[in-house]
């Protein structure tokens, strides 16, 4: 009986030192901080040994805005949860109840307007600015000019905002405005309804019919670990929550964690293991509906990925053609969503094995991201944080060497591995161009999204879950 005892002991000594060290704010899927995924060693590699006679002469990036606060239905629905929660606790047992659930109130009570780039979030992207110059000096030496350094950002505020950021750091004591010497820089967006290159998804009408009729499905294969989750938390509180209640609280979560840096009230609801599934459902969402889970979600975003092969191109030629320093792009800088960040890095291959990207580049199905607690590549965390972002940079090498141009993909500022490039992150252009964009040539944007399809819920290959995605009901997340 002792020796029992002492196992079940040294067990929960494990678990707890397990749960120690797990950080809730490392699995908020997108909604995940910058600062808590930036460094987290997925997918990250040792970065190759660029030569030294090789210099950057180009640098593209595509980044996510930064921490925002909720939108204006999450408003709404955060508002409900704190009736609800007060009707939930009102015939509870008090000593079950944890002491803030009664009294709680929305941080955002009142607020009528949201989705806006926060505090934090402007933070996030002025230092990422000033890390870029520092990172890429003799990139970034030349006087500002809107057409050596572009600076790009859809029509929604928070990612214009998210740009302006940028830009005050990248461009600090570069001017002489005010006491931080700032300049005034220009920022560019294209009408949301016609920008195909960084609001592809909203310019493309088979995505948007695909996108509303897997809905309904997506909620049918989260049901059993919500329901279970549910149950689980109810026994645990004796509180009688239904799965609406776990979703928004879930949601509190997300945002006391991420926006808050406040971890000990909703998330504390939850045990690890139950964050990881939820973390996981979230996932699940991102992969089918942003991700790998259809080639039309990544196919679209090609508009993208030529514009960035195509400023690549001008700036080998103005190399070539020795033209005066400052007559010519150095840098095209992006900022956008969620929406185009996953799709562009699907475009480039990353979080994938060599054989699923041959799998993608034939345009069939992957298998759903495995559920916890078994492992997995494919994360929100990781892949689109807010201020997530996709960096590649051009490298010119001596004349004498061959090849002469290498392209370097870095993700949230880290070298990683592209399956395309034979899992490296340093790639001669021409293996690039052939073996990562030119697969993707063979679409036409307008045929790919306007052309009517018998059916533009589903790819041309079958999917061993496509089974689940029958319905045709219309549902709104």
């Amino acid at each position: 009986m002792k020796i029992v005892w002492i196992t079940l002991l040294c067990l929960l000594f494990v678990v707890s030192q397990a749960d120690q060290g797990f950080d809730v704010r490392q699995h908020l899927s997108t909604v995940t901080r910058y600062s808590a995924s930036k460094d987290v060693a997925q997918n990250l590699i040792e970065p190759s040994n660029v030569p030294s006679e090789c210099t950057p002469i180009h640098l593209n990036l595509v980044a996510r805005h930064g921490t925002r606060s909720p939108t204006k239905k999450r408003l709404r629905e955060l508002e409900n949860l704190a009736g609800r929660l007060k009707e939930l606790v009102r015939d509870a047992k008090a000593d079950k109840v944890p002491g803030w659930l009664g009294q709680w109130v929305s941080p955002w009570k009142g607020k009528v307007k949201g989705g806006e780039l926060i505090r934090q979030g402007e933070d996030e992207l002025y230092h990422l600015g000033i890390r870029v110059r520092e990172r890429f000096p003799t990139l970034f030496e030349e006087d500002y000019h809107p057409d050596v350094y572009t600076i790009r950002a859809t029509q929604i505020p928070r990612a214009s905002a998210s740009a302006v950021a940028f830009g005050m750091g990248l461009f600090s004591e570069k001017g002489d405005l005010g006491p931080g010497r700032n300049r005034a820089f220009a920022v560019t967006s294209e009408n949301r309804a016609s920008d195909t290159k960084l609001r592809f998804f909203e310019c493309c009408q088979n995505y948007k019919s695909y996108r509303k009729a897997k809905e309904p499905a997506l909620d049918k294969l989260k049901e059993p670990v919500l329901n279970k989750i549910t149950a689980s938390v109810a026994k645990r509180y004796d509180l009688k929550f239904t799965k609406q209640d776990i979703s928004s609280l879930w949601f509190l979560c997300k945002q006391e964690a991420s926006l808050l840096n406040v971890t000990n009230q909703s998330c504390e609801l939850f045990t690890p293991s139950e964050v990881a599934l939820l973390e996981w459902t979230d996932d699940l969402e991102v992969f089918i509906l942003k991700g790998y889970g259809n080639s039309l979600n990544y196919k679209m975003g090609f508009p993208l990925l030529e514009d960035v092969l195509h400023s690549m191109e001008e700036a080998i030629k103005a190399r070539e053609e020795n033209l005066p320093r400052g007559s010519y792009e150095k840098a095209r800088l992006r900022f956008a969503h969620a929406e185009t960040i996953v799709p562009f890095s699907c475009l480039l291959g990353l979080f994938l094995d060599g054989s699923e990207f041959d799998k993608i580049q034939k345009e069939k199905p992957l298998e759903l991201p495995p559920q916890p607690p078994k492992s997995r590549d494919f994360k929100g965390s990781t892949m689109a944080p807010f201020a997530g972002n996709n960096m590649l940079v051009l490298y010119s090498c001596p004349a004498d060497s061959s090849p002469k141009y290498f392209v370097q993909v870095l993700h949230n500022e880290h070298p990683i591995a592209v399956p395309g490039c034979g899992g490296k992150d340093f790639c001669p252009l021409e293996d690039f161009k052939a073996k990562v964009v030119t697969p993707h040539l063979k679409h036409a944007f307008d045929n790919l999204c306007n052309a009517k399809l018998d059916d533009p819920t589903s790819s041309k290959s079958s999917s061993p879950w496509s089974w689940l995605f029958g319905s045709s009901h219309k549902a709104e997340l």
